[in-house]
């Protein structure tokens, strides 16, 4: 296994291009699944979890040609006999999981099993199980698989996601576009892969009405055919950046290639730090403040401030000028990097779904281990402005989220590099 060794207290100067979104690009590629022909996808991250859903493709009989010097994806389901997702690649993220509602949507059966991924807490199917019962598909678990059968058409019917999930409006949408005569999802997920993802539908040849809107009404279609498609940059990582470029008074970053209305309420809360934002059209410039402002925040579905940047927040209310709060009201757990903060000299509590911190505290050099994604990256920003260095451990969770994310670093200034555990 990989970590990274980081001597802090550079500041962050120059240029950094976003890439093409993880969270986007799965469900791109499920939705592949649908056509009747090739699907092209450009902007596609070099990152775990695409080589690893890729393969999931390719074992259900998909033909799939990632050409990674130009981040271009197509996928030819044209093949396609095998209806099954197994265990051993589902587990290693839970994005496999659309498998169920591809291949239910497109073949009238499939077999998946029930999904792994981060370890930071748990992430029921629940709702994706009884969204699809709702739609008229027999849904049953047999040894860890659900094994989903659909006749040709389904009536349909009407399902209320509570809460709001983005995974399962995604799986439901894959269902339902070629299988389901009318089916309704309310309470929908509204966020940008949402979107997309429904617009790419209908680019294919699919019926759906309330894009943008809690309320999604889909009419089944006869066929699907494959299209070429511009994947999103990937919010998140545009997120992370904005905020390294905040950590210190002397650091700024332009950040190019972004849709900066996907940051929903993230933009206004990150205003009020302080931090100088310039938007011009796909382009960023952040310039960090002298002094940060505390600014506490509560995690919400979109538009709201997004759970997958809320310990990168944390992290920097480390070195605000005074106290704040993070609650993330849609996991409650999620803040097992807390720990590791507090080894680097952080003054944080954590009380049920909140962490309390007090700010400013001097951050040292030290281990650390990451336990999930956006935890491995807060780490990485805590160590960037910590005193000597750090050395950050388990960085494969990294590699699953963040492309090229040393050298994109390491471009604007940061001393980081990437070494095997044993050295």
């Amino acid at each position: 296994m990989d970590k990274f060794i980081i001597k802090g207290g550079n500041p962050l100067n120059g240029t950094i291009p976003i890439s093409g979104s993880k969270n986007a690009a799965l469900p791109l590629m499920a939705a592949s699944l649908l056509g009747d022909s090739e699907t092209t996808i450009t902007n596609i991250p070099r990152l775990k979890d695409i080589y690893t859903f890729n393969n999931v493709l390719r074992v259900s009989g998909a033909h799939v040609n990632f050409e990674e010097e130009k981040n271009t994806l197509s996928i030819d389901p044209t093949h396609v006999n095998h209806l099954e997702a197994p265990y051993d690649l589902v587990r290693k993220m839970r994005a496999s999981f659309y498998m169920l509602g591809a291949l239910v949507g497109k073949h009238g059966e499939a077999k998946v099993s029930l999904p792994g991924g981060c370890a930071w807490g748990p992430r029921p199917v629940d709702l994706h199980l009884k969204g699809m019962e709702a739609m008229g598909i027999n849904i049953s678990l047999e040894k860890g698989y659900v094994i989903a059968k659909a006749d040709k058409k389904l009536k349909g019917g009407t399902f209320t996601l509570d809460p709001s999930s983005v995974g399962a409006t995604i799986n439901l949408l894959l269902a339902s576009v070629l299988r389901a005569e009318k089916f309704v999802i309310k309470n929908a997920a509204k966020e940008p892969d949402v979107v997309q993802l429904c617009k790419v539908l209908i680019k294919m040849g699919a019926d759906i009405k309330g894009i943008g809107t809690d309320i999604l009404t889909i009419r089944g279609v006869d066929s699907l055919s494959g299209v070429e498609i511009h994947n999103d940059p990937d919010r998140i990582e545009l997120g992370t950046f904005m905020i390294a470029g905040a950590m210190h008074p002397d650091s700024e970053l332009t950040l190019t290639g972004c849709n900066p209305e996907h940051l929903g309420d993230f933009t206004p809360f990150f205003k009020k730090t302080g931090a100088k934002v310039d938007i011009d059209g796909d382009v960023i410039t952040v310039k960090a403040p002298e002094k940060i402002k505390p600014v506490s925040i509560k995690t919400e579905v979109y538009p709201g401030f997004p759970t997958d940047l809320q310990a990168q927040w944390a992290t920097m209310m480390t070195q605000a000028d005074g106290n704040s709060k993070v609650t993330d009201t849609v996991y409650f757990d999620r803040f097992s990097y807390v720990p590791e903060l507090v080894r680097l000299g952080a003054d944080m509590d954590v009380e049920k779904n909140t962490v309390r911190i007090s700010g400013k505290t001097p951050l040292k050099g030290a281990s650390v281990m990451s336990t999930d994604l956006r935890a491995s990256v807060s780490l990485v920003l805590a160590a960037l402005v910590a005193e000597n260095s750090s050395e950050v451990l388990r960085i494969y969770h990294l590699d699953r989220g963040y492309e090229s994310l040393e050298q994109k670093l390491q471009a604007v200034g940061a001393d980081i590099k990437r070494l095997d555990e044993n050295e």
